[in-house]
Protein backbone atom coordinates (compact mmCIF):
# COMPACT_ATOMS: atom_id res chain seq x y z
CA UNK A 1 0.00 0.00 0.00
CA UNK A 2 1.48 3.34 -1.02
CA UNK A 3 1.68 6.13 1.49
CA UNK A 4 1.89 9.92 1.34
CA UNK A 5 4.84 11.28 3.37
CA UNK A 6 5.25 14.85 4.61
CA UNK A 7 8.40 16.65 5.70
CA UNK A 8 7.34 16.52 9.37
CA UNK A 9 7.17 12.74 9.26
CA UNK A 10 3.36 12.50 9.12
CA UNK A 11 2.10 9.80 6.81
CA UNK A 12 -1.34 8.49 5.85
CA UNK A 13 -2.38 5.68 3.59
CA UNK A 14 -4.85 6.19 0.74
CA UNK A 15 -7.18 3.69 2.37
CA UNK A 16 -7.14 5.53 5.69
CA UNK A 17 -7.78 8.83 3.96
CA UNK A 18 -10.75 7.51 2.00
CA UNK A 19 -12.14 5.74 5.04
CA UNK A 20 -11.90 8.87 7.18
CA UNK A 21 -13.35 11.08 4.45
CA UNK A 22 -16.21 8.68 3.77
CA UNK A 23 -17.09 8.42 7.46
CA UNK A 24 -17.11 12.20 7.85
CA UNK A 25 -19.33 12.65 4.78
CA UNK A 26 -21.74 9.98 6.01
CA UNK A 27 -21.96 11.60 9.44
CA UNK A 28 -22.64 15.01 7.87
CA UNK A 29 -25.28 13.59 5.52
CA UNK A 30 -26.98 11.72 8.37
CA UNK A 31 -27.05 14.86 10.47
CA UNK A 32 -28.69 16.79 7.63
CA UNK A 33 -31.31 14.08 7.08
CA UNK A 34 -32.09 13.94 10.79
CA UNK A 35 -32.42 17.72 10.93
CA UNK A 36 -34.83 17.75 7.97
CA UNK A 37 -36.82 14.87 9.46
CA UNK A 38 -37.10 16.72 12.76
CA UNK A 39 -38.39 19.84 11.03
CA UNK A 40 -40.93 17.82 9.03
CA UNK A 41 -42.11 16.03 12.16
CA UNK A 42 -42.54 19.35 13.92
CA UNK A 43 -44.47 20.81 10.97
CA UNK A 44 -46.71 17.76 10.72
CA UNK A 45 -47.50 17.85 14.43
CA UNK A 46 -48.58 21.46 14.10
CA UNK A 47 -50.94 20.60 11.22
CA UNK A 48 -52.63 17.55 12.76
CA UNK A 49 -56.34 18.23 13.24
CA UNK A 50 -58.92 15.76 14.48
CA UNK A 51 -60.04 13.04 14.30
CA UNK A 52 -62.70 14.55 16.55
CA UNK A 53 -64.94 17.36 15.35
CA UNK A 54 -63.35 20.79 15.18
CA UNK A 55 -64.91 24.26 14.85
CA UNK A 56 -64.86 25.81 11.38
CA UNK A 57 -66.42 28.85 9.76
CA UNK A 58 -67.70 28.74 6.20
CA UNK A 59 -68.73 31.85 4.27
CA UNK A 60 -71.76 30.67 2.32
CA UNK A 61 -73.88 32.94 0.14
CA UNK A 62 -72.48 35.99 1.89
CA UNK A 63 -73.08 34.73 5.42
CA UNK A 64 -70.66 33.16 7.93
CA UNK A 65 -71.76 29.74 9.16
CA UNK A 66 -70.10 28.19 12.18
CA UNK A 67 -70.02 24.40 12.30
CA UNK A 68 -68.45 21.54 14.21
CA UNK A 69 -67.18 18.97 11.73
CA UNK A 70 -64.74 16.10 11.62
CA UNK A 71 -61.83 16.86 9.28
CA UNK A 72 -62.99 14.08 6.93
CA UNK A 73 -66.37 15.74 6.23
CA UNK A 74 -66.77 17.05 2.70
CA UNK A 75 -68.04 20.49 1.82
CA UNK A 76 -71.13 18.87 0.33
CA UNK A 77 -71.99 16.95 3.50
CA UNK A 78 -71.30 19.92 5.74
CA UNK A 79 -73.61 22.28 3.85
CA UNK A 80 -76.32 19.81 2.88
CA UNK A 81 -76.56 17.99 6.22
CA UNK A 82 -75.63 20.71 8.71
CA UNK A 83 -77.34 23.79 7.26
CA UNK A 84 -80.78 24.53 5.77
CA UNK A 85 -79.16 24.76 2.31
CA UNK A 86 -80.13 21.51 0.59
CA UNK A 87 -80.05 22.64 -3.04
CA UNK A 88 -76.81 20.84 -3.79
CA UNK A 89 -77.40 17.13 -4.19
CA UNK A 90 -75.36 14.05 -3.35
CA UNK A 91 -75.81 11.57 -6.18
CA UNK A 92 -72.61 9.80 -7.23
CA UNK A 93 -70.33 11.08 -4.44
CA UNK A 94 -67.46 10.38 -6.85
CA UNK A 95 -67.08 13.69 -8.72
CA UNK A 96 -68.65 12.33 -11.89
CA UNK A 97 -72.23 13.63 -12.05
CA UNK A 98 -71.99 17.33 -11.14
CA UNK A 99 -75.13 17.40 -8.96
CA UNK A 100 -73.15 18.81 -6.03
CA UNK A 101 -71.59 21.70 -7.99
CA UNK A 102 -70.93 24.94 -6.11
CA UNK A 103 -68.83 28.04 -6.60
CA UNK A 104 -65.78 28.33 -4.37
CA UNK A 105 -64.10 31.69 -4.88
CA UNK A 106 -66.20 31.97 -8.06
CA UNK A 107 -64.74 28.73 -9.40
CA UNK A 108 -67.07 25.83 -10.19
CA UNK A 109 -66.17 22.78 -8.07
CA UNK A 110 -67.58 19.38 -7.15
CA UNK A 111 -68.26 19.88 -3.45
CA UNK A 112 -68.23 16.12 -2.82
CA UNK A 113 -64.49 16.18 -3.56
CA UNK A 114 -63.51 19.05 -1.29
CA UNK A 115 -63.15 18.92 2.48
CA UNK A 116 -65.19 21.44 4.40
CA UNK A 117 -62.17 22.37 6.48
CA UNK A 118 -60.31 23.34 3.29
CA UNK A 119 -63.07 25.75 2.28
CA UNK A 120 -62.53 28.06 5.23
CA UNK A 121 -61.74 31.62 4.26
CA UNK A 122 -63.19 31.11 0.79
CA UNK A 123 -66.33 32.56 -0.79
CA UNK A 124 -68.84 29.74 -1.25
CA UNK A 125 -71.97 30.08 -3.39
CA UNK A 126 -74.65 27.40 -3.62
CA UNK A 127 -77.56 27.31 -6.04
CA UNK A 128 -79.66 29.15 -3.45
CA UNK A 129 -77.15 32.00 -3.49
CA UNK A 130 -77.74 32.76 -7.16
CA UNK A 131 -81.04 34.49 -6.34
CA UNK A 132 -80.80 38.11 -5.20
CA UNK A 133 -83.30 39.72 -2.86
CA UNK A 134 -85.71 36.85 -3.41
CA UNK A 135 -85.56 37.16 -7.20
CA UNK A 136 -84.36 34.16 -9.18
CA UNK A 137 -81.46 34.55 -11.58
CA UNK A 138 -82.05 34.49 -15.34
CA UNK A 139 -80.70 30.96 -15.50
CA UNK A 140 -82.99 29.74 -12.73
CA UNK A 141 -86.01 31.40 -14.37
CA UNK A 142 -85.10 29.91 -17.76
CA UNK A 143 -84.90 26.41 -16.30
CA UNK A 144 -88.42 26.83 -14.91
CA UNK A 145 -89.84 28.35 -18.08
CA UNK A 146 -88.30 25.66 -20.30
CA UNK A 147 -89.26 22.86 -17.91
CA UNK A 148 -85.61 21.82 -17.82
CA UNK A 149 -85.97 19.33 -14.99
CA UNK A 150 -87.57 15.99 -14.27
CA UNK A 151 -86.68 14.38 -10.96
CA UNK A 152 -84.69 17.52 -10.12
CA UNK A 153 -81.63 15.89 -8.61
CA UNK A 154 -79.28 16.99 -11.37
CA UNK A 155 -80.92 20.40 -11.88
CA UNK A 156 -78.91 22.43 -9.31
CA UNK A 157 -75.66 21.22 -10.86
CA UNK A 158 -76.79 22.13 -14.37
CA UNK A 159 -77.90 25.56 -13.17
CA UNK A 160 -74.48 26.16 -11.64
CA UNK A 161 -72.64 24.97 -14.76
CA UNK A 162 -74.73 27.15 -17.08
CA UNK A 163 -74.28 30.12 -14.73
CA UNK A 164 -70.52 29.61 -14.77
CA UNK A 165 -70.56 29.50 -18.55
CA UNK A 166 -72.61 32.68 -18.97
CA UNK A 167 -70.37 34.57 -16.58
CA UNK A 168 -67.45 33.90 -18.90
CA UNK A 169 -69.33 33.82 -22.18
CA UNK A 170 -72.66 35.72 -22.12
CA UNK A 171 -73.71 34.52 -25.59
CA UNK A 172 -72.47 30.97 -26.08
CA UNK A 173 -73.10 28.69 -29.02
CA UNK A 174 -74.90 25.38 -28.70
CA UNK A 175 -71.58 23.56 -28.80
CA UNK A 176 -70.22 25.71 -25.99
CA UNK A 177 -73.27 25.00 -23.83
CA UNK A 178 -72.85 21.28 -24.40
CA UNK A 179 -69.19 21.47 -23.49
CA UNK A 180 -69.92 23.50 -20.34
CA UNK A 181 -72.47 20.89 -19.22
CA UNK A 182 -70.36 17.87 -20.13
CA UNK A 183 -69.49 17.31 -16.47
CA UNK A 184 -73.16 16.98 -15.50
CA UNK A 185 -75.26 13.84 -15.86
CA UNK A 186 -79.04 13.65 -16.15
CA UNK A 187 -80.35 10.14 -15.69
CA UNK A 188 -83.84 11.26 -16.77
CA UNK A 189 -82.56 12.47 -20.14
CA UNK A 190 -83.73 16.09 -20.07
CA UNK A 191 -80.65 17.37 -21.92
CA UNK A 192 -82.65 19.06 -24.72
CA UNK A 193 -84.57 21.16 -22.20
CA UNK A 194 -81.38 22.09 -20.40
CA UNK A 195 -79.90 23.29 -23.68
CA UNK A 196 -83.03 25.34 -24.40
CA UNK A 197 -82.91 26.89 -20.95
CA UNK A 198 -79.24 27.80 -21.27
CA UNK A 199 -79.75 29.48 -24.65
CA UNK A 200 -82.87 31.31 -23.42
CA UNK A 201 -80.98 32.67 -20.42
CA UNK A 202 -78.27 33.85 -22.82
CA UNK A 203 -80.79 35.44 -25.17
CA UNK A 204 -79.72 33.16 -28.01
CA UNK A 205 -82.24 31.79 -30.50
CA UNK A 206 -83.53 28.33 -29.71
CA UNK A 207 -82.22 25.36 -31.63
CA UNK A 208 -84.19 23.46 -34.21
CA UNK A 209 -85.94 20.27 -33.11
CA UNK A 210 -83.69 18.06 -35.20
CA UNK A 211 -80.60 19.61 -33.63
CA UNK A 212 -82.07 19.04 -30.17
CA UNK A 213 -82.65 15.35 -30.89
CA UNK A 214 -79.12 15.06 -32.22
CA UNK A 215 -77.75 16.55 -29.00
CA UNK A 216 -79.83 14.19 -26.89
CA UNK A 217 -78.34 11.21 -28.69
CA UNK A 218 -74.82 12.46 -28.18
CA UNK A 219 -75.23 13.28 -24.49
Amino acid sequence: MSESNSKDGFSISRRSFLKTFGTSAAVAATAQVEAVAAELEKANKEKIIGPDAVPITLHVNGNPIQLQVEPRVTLLDAIRNMTPLTGCKEVCDRATCGACSMFVDDKLVYSCSMLAIEAQGKKITTVEGLAENGKLSKVQEAFIEQDALMCGYCTPGFVMSVTALLRQNPRPTEAEVRHACSGNLCRCGTYPRVLQAALKAAGVSKTAKTEMISYAKLA
